[in-house]
């Protein structure tokens, strides 16, 4: 059939509508990623899809591109609120705000949106899979969270991955590199696109992470240089543990991530065929976030993943229910009560169960049984009903056999 609708009526720019195939699809993804999540002891909460907007500028910071143009916002009455542009900044608020007791490990899934240039593997509307734990300093932590990011990706069948890795350091630390980054930065001033000469005094170090003068700036100062010793330190215990445990991982002194709230530890997952968009989710220590958003000092650490990003890396997809187990098909009126009866009682043990619910002829009820991919077509006619049995027809190859109702359900 062909559709027509009205401009103004279709879906907006940067949004996707997810069809059953594909929905069957991440709700694989999702259960799998919940075991693996489960054997670490991470626990699901669901989270407000929107906040008050000084909940983001506060934690991601002011002076970023999420919170200057990608977060999509509503004023009602004397409240600005919007729409969740990442899942950190609401997990902290929980944490808070229902008085959670440390260590708390919590995980998170859902849409969230950002007003960006839509393209492959980025859309203003997308679904992430994360993870928080609050109440643990060590670097441990640090590497258990990426080992169990590798072991989700591992159980998508997303194999080869890329992890990159660097520590940004403590406010103390950033004092003396900002400095010399601005001083990098200003020699460089008439080369720098809009937004990093505008960000240049107040927070330079976005000019790392900016799409435009980002990548060429490879030479600019590097934050390692720059770390105070017990930075130093926590880096070089995680890059240890991480030898030690056979996980591979490439330094990058420029990765920075786009948000303000970070310390010590960043890192970022990397796949092969995306292109440009090639990040398929990172994360991070925020040590200092819950005490500035009005906590007592609690170190903290967690991670997201793109779930977009991460089927269109994979490629193929994963196994799901592409149609129903059954298909009933009624031979004759007398059959058509016996149809309904059995297909209550499979429905019943949880079997997907379908049925014609006119009166077609059994040829359209078996082109619609194939055009709805069941895999087996259970026949109910007077033959069947006089021998007190029913006919099962596998659809793939054709090959039917007679069975007891009873032994279906």
């Amino acid at each position: 059939m062909c559709y027509t609708i009205a401009v103004r009526y279709r879906r907006p720019r940067g949004t996707r509508d997810i069809l059953p195939s594909e929905y069957d699809e991440r709700q694989a993804i999702y259960e799998k990623a919940r075991d693996v999540l489960r054997s670490y002891g991470y626990r699901f909460v669901e989270l407000p899809v929107f906040e008050r907007i000084e909940l983001f500028v506060r934690s991601i910071g002011e002076v970023t591109d999420i919170v200057e143009k990608e977060m999509f916002t509503f004023t009602k009455g004397d409240e600005t609120y919007a729409l969740r542009p990442e899942g950190t900044a609401g997990a902290v608020r929980a944490f808070l705000e229902e008085r959670m007791t440390p260590p708390v490990k919590i995980a998170y899934w859902g849409p969230f949106f950002r007003a960006e240039r839509p393209q492959r593997g980025r859309l203003r509307q997308f679904t992430q899979l994360g993870i928080e734990c609050f109440g643990v300093a060590s670097p441990l932590l640090d590497a258990e969270q990426i080992e169990l990011a590798l072991e989700v990706f591992r159980a998508l069948g997303l194999q080869e991955v890329e992890v990159l890795l660097n520590s940004i350091g403590c406010p103390m630390d950033r004092v003396g590199y900002r400095d010399a980054l601005r001083s990098y930065l200003r020699a460089r001033e008439s080369q720098l696109c809009d937004d990093c000469k505008r960000r240049l005094e107040r927070n330079p170090v976005r000019a790392l992470d900016c799409k435009t003068d980002g990548p060429r700036l490879r030479a600019a100062p590097a934050i390692k240089d720059y770390l105070c010793e017990e930075c130093a330190g926590h880096y070089a215990e995680l890059k240890d543990i991480l030898s030690r445990w056979g996980i591979s991982f490439r330094e990058e002194p420029r990765l920075w991530r786009g948000l303000d709230y970070y310390t010590r530890t960043v890192f970022e997952f990397r796949a092969k065929g995306l292109g440009a968009q090639d990040s398929v989710g990172g994360g991070g220590r925020y040590d200092l976030l819950v005490e500035q958003m009005g906590g007592p000092p609690t170190p903290a650490s967690g991670w997201a993943i793109g779930i977009e990003r991460v089927q269109l890396a994979r490629g193929e997809r994963l196994a799901g229910s592409s149609g129903p187990e059954y298909f009933l098909v009624s031979i004759g009126q007398g059959a058509r009560a016996e149809v309904i009866a059995l297909a209550k009682k499979m429905r019943s043990r949880g079997l997907w169960v379908e049925i014609d619910y006119g009166d077609s002829k059994p040829g359209k009820q078996f082109k619609l049984a194939d055009r709805l991919g069941a895999r087996r077509a259970i026949i109910i006619g007077d033959e069947e009903l006089a021998m007190g049995v029913v006919k099962v027809r596998d659809m793939a190859t054709g090959e039917e056999r007679f069975v007891k109702p009873e032994e279906i359900v």
